[in-house]
């Protein structure tokens, strides 16, 4: 039997998938404990992957800074197209099964209607949102051509312990956390009426798992299908933190989306169920 080759396995999402998949090969540009390979996956895998039989690709790894992706796009496309081509060309030499492509809910873009779908069209905002698009698009083009099993997964807002606060390009939770146990002032951008799907990794990653095990393709929101405000997000953190801290609005950020949930009806049809309790998820991970 083969195995499930994890690319990004040093990073957030990739670590979970790497301890919660058995038989799973990680592969990630940094050395961790969860990855056995260390390569740049903007070269030809072929070299690293010669003495292993990979039945599963979960593609992981990416650039995932928008800020960055509009600073230096070419950086961004070499990381998250190219890494991509290569990979899926392995995959059609090697007869690998299914690949299972981690996009992003930046595809969509800003939403032209409530809840997102995967049907809904798809107008990124940022060389990042368009790569992943591109990424998705090839994979999906692979299906078609050479008939391996593609799989699409979009993540809205993953939140877990293992994101960075001192990354500037971190979530907003973890970086709400992080002040919150500083005593220091969480700073909102605009009114704090802009909403977001925040979904727990647990949550990410039995939705991968569900397409594994059903070899499913096709496109699939990953989310909880409920909207949260960025000041409700701020009072749950500074309430946990029994903190006498401050919220702050500051001037809003050019280019913000303003509403952004999914509909989840797709992955239901998969068995997914979402478990994510906002309160309670980040009182247990931070707290």
């Amino acid at each position: 039997m083969g195995k499930i080759l994890i690319t990004g396995s040093s990073g957030q999402l990739g670590s979970y998938l790497i301890e919660n998949i058995p038989e799973s090969i990680g592969v990630d540009l940094k050395a961790s404990q969860y990855t056995q390979l260390v390569w740049d996956l903007r070269k030809n895998p072929e070299e690293i992957l010669r003495n292993y039989e990979i039945d599963t690709i979960i593609h992981a790894a990416a650039q995932v800074s928008v800020v960055k992706s509009v600073e230096v796009p070419k950086f961004d496309a070499e990381n998250n197209i190219m890494g991509t081509i290569n990979l899926l060309e392995y995959a059609r030499k090697h007869d690998v099964e299914h690949f299972i492509y981690i996009s992003s809910a930046a595809v969509y873009g800003e939403p032209k209607y409530l809840p997102i779908d995967e049907e809904h069209p798809t107008e990124p905002e940022s060389p990042y949102g368009l790569s992943k698009l591109t990424g998705e698009k090839y994979a999906l083009l692979y299906h078609k051509l050479y008939g391996i099993k593609v799989a699409s997964v979009r993540p809205f807002n993953i939140f877990s312990p293992r994101q960075d606060p001192q990354n500037p390009y971190s979530g907003v939770i973890s970086i709400f956390v992080e002040r919150a146990k500083k005593g220091l002032s969480l700073i909102i951008y605009g009114d704090g009426e802009q909403t977001r799907d925040f979904v727990n990794k647990e949550d990410v990653v039995q939705l991968i798992k569900l397409v594994i095990e059903k070899e499913a393709t096709g496109i699939y929101n990953c989310a909880t299908g409920k909207e949260t405000s960025i000041n409700e997000l701020a009072r749950i953190i500074k309430e946990l933190s029994q903190k006498s801290i401050e919220i702050i609005h500051d001037r809003p950020r050019k280019g913000d989306i303003r509403r952004s949930y999914a509909s989840i009806e797709k992955a239901k049809k998969l068995g997914y169920w979402p478990k994510t309790n906002l309160r309670e998820d980040i009182k247990y991970y931070f707290f």
